[in-house]
């Protein structure tokens, strides 16, 4: 009989913890460091991590907290196929949003590791690629009434078996995409972050060994439920409901509502989409991972950071996504402009948590993300396919500022550099930069609108937009106010012609598209921020003197930039009044 294997102490456990939080961070940087797509080296639209022989995931890289539910879906997905015919040398993928995936545009790899002939769990990398096929470049189009039209679709398969590659594999993703050295070159980017898994994990075994590592793992998912669950069960008991309503599909007018119910009893969080929207035409509908993601991600801000991030999080919580909605699409719905939703979805679980704990969540961010895509061919018909999303602000906080310019609170992206834009593809980024009067009112205002402006520069191109808040402005919190619209104007300097939220055109050398982020949302009653932070405002160009007035009541002389303390208490006080 073999000798039991010693748990963990304490401070081991945390050794341990951080160590494999360090091997999925290592992988991240060599997915920077390695990849060809801007999408992935500059914006880093991918996520890293670890996963136990059982498909639990133990480890995730500080990457995109959206894609903190997938990892382990997608591997669910692989053991279902191959639990008896996973080997040494094995790396597996998949794309499938009705198998484990989110939508196509995020390919998955999978590499099992095999110490000494054992399985000890498998390294996992998602990237999202520039192009993935289909009637549209990007693979991000809001008008697709069908999966089948999004691109190509892949059910979890061997890209490499017994440590060679799968060439039909790899030919068939080369036939199907449009710039297919960038997606190849992206997937072995992620084929290196998995290799880098694979070798530290080789290291980590030789001074811990098999068996015991197998134990720490399962004692790392035991200590987050635990901790988990008494964070849940320090929150205040009780039902708090939010609905947030998406501008339409792209199809059909909307609005499209988003409704969550959540229950907190004890330690028990359940979170309840009954009331969602059924499935949509166009493409916004939300896979279940992708859906779970977005409650994990938003619970994980009001909660300690030491909280491993794994799955026994997921263990103590209960999702609730009636199958046929928005939040849990069924065959042949659409998905690729999920993100979207995703991103709204947490705006509205944000909203029913701030009833839960009004001192700890900021007023609405900007609320979901832009994406962008321009595709066509150059002059000599080599193929070119730009793609970028567009993050604004954050809300007015409880305690201080909003954020400007800064990404959403559930993913980690990052700016993508005018220069290299310019240098890569065939635009010219006119302008960029910050829009005063568009962050809402507050005690603590909502972060700043974001302005961008392209020019394209080839003969002709497709252009799509995936936006929102053209109806439906990023709500306030505690007083605060909204803040302001997100709008779409084509050569604004010409025909100004203003697009709707999704949009599908041709676009010829010349055309400038003209995009504005919605403003954040405010945090508190605007007359109680005090003058002094608003005159800052003011001289920052954050604020116009007009707005200063009309929206805090604070009176400014323009001769001496000073607040004038009469007509400013005047002010306030006919507000207070009113």
């Amino acid at each position: 009989m073999d000798d039991p294997v010693p748990a963990y102490t304490p401070i081991e456990l945390a050794l341990l913890k951080n160590t494999l939080e360090s091997i999925v961070d290592e992988m991240a940087l060599t997915v920077v460091r390695t990849a060809y797509s801007t999408n992935l080296r500059n914006s880093m639209d991918f996520s890293t991590g670890f996963c136990d022989a059982g498909g639990d995931l133990v480890a995730q890289g500080l990457c995109i907290p959206l894609h903190l539910g997938s990892l382990p879906n997608g591997l669910d997905a692989i053991l279902n196929r191959y639990r008896d015919r996973i080997d040494e040398g094995d790396l597996f993928i998949l794309n499938d949003p009705y198998e484990g995936g989110t939508h196509l545009p995020d390919i998955y790899l999978y590499k099992p590791v095999f110490v000494n002939g054992d399985l000890l769990g498998f390294a996992a990398a998602i990237a999202h690629h520039t192009d993935i096929g289909g009637r549209v470049a990007g693979g991000n189009a809001c008008d697709s009434t069908e999966i089948y039209q999004e691109g190509l679709r892949i059910p979890p398969l061997k890209l490499y078996e017994a440590g060679r590659p799968v060439a039909a594999v790899f030919d068939l993703i080369e036939r199907n995409v449009r710039v297919p050295r960038n997606t190849l070159g992206d997937l072995r980017a992620q084929l290196a972050a998995c290799h880098i898994c694979e070798r530290e994990l080789h290291k980590l075994a030789s001074s811990h060994g098999v068996s015991r590592l197998r134990s720490g793992f399962a004692q790392l998912l035991d200590y987050a439920e635990r901790l988990t669950k008494s964070e849940i069960a320090a929150f205040p008991d009780g039902v708090y409901r939010f609905t947030d309503v998406l501008d339409d599909d792209g199809i059909d007018s909307g609005p499209i509502p988003i409704a969550v119910k959540i229950t907190v009893s004890g330690e028990r969080f359940v979170a309840d989409f009954e009331g969602t929207a059924p499935q949509v035409k166009g493409a916004l509908n939300c896979a279940l991972a992708f859906t779970k993601s977005a409650v994990y991600a938003c619970l994980r801000c009001l909660m300690h950071t030491s909280i491993p991030t794994n799955s026994g999080f997921f263990r103590a919580l209960n999702i609730v996504a009636p199958p046929a909605t928005l939040v849990n699409p069924v065959l042949p719905a659409p998905v690729a402009a999920r993100g979207l939703t995703g991103f709204r979805l947490a705006n509205a679980v944000m909203g029913a948590l701030a009833q839960m704990a009004p001192n700890a969540v900021p007023a609405c961010e900007v609320g979901g993300d832009t994406g962008i895509s321009i595709g066509g061919y150059r002059a000599d018909r080599t193929p070119f396919v730009f793609l970028e999303f567009l993050y604004g602000s954050w809300g007015g906080r409880p305690t201080r500022e909003a954020v400007d310019a800064c990404t959403s609170i559930v993913v980690n992206f990052s700016n993508n550099p005018a220069e290299v834009i310019e240098a890569e593809y065939p635009l010219q980024i006119l302008r960029y930069g910050f829009l005063p009067d568009t962050g809402g009112p507050g005690k603590h205002r909502g972060g700043l609108a974001l302005v961008r402006e392209y020019r394209f520069t080839e003969a002709e191109g497709t252009l799509q937009i995936r936006s929102d808040r053209h109806r439906s402005r990023p709500y306030g919190l505690s007083g605060g106010s909204p803040g302001t619209l997100s709008r779409n104007i084509l050569n604004p300097d010409g025909e100004a012609r203003t697009l709707p939220s999704k949009t599908l055109l041709t676009i010829r050398k010349g055309d400038v598209l003209h995009h504005v982020l919605a403003g954040a949302g405010g945090w508190g009653d605007p007359l109680e921020r005090g003058p002094e932070r608003v005159l800052e405002d003011v001289r920052n160009e954050k604020l116009t003197l007009a707005a200063a007035e009309r929206d805090y009541g604070v009176a400014i002389d323009p001769r001496t930039w000073t607040v004038d303390r009469d007509r400013t208490g005047a002010l306030r006080g006919r507000r207070s009044q009113a």
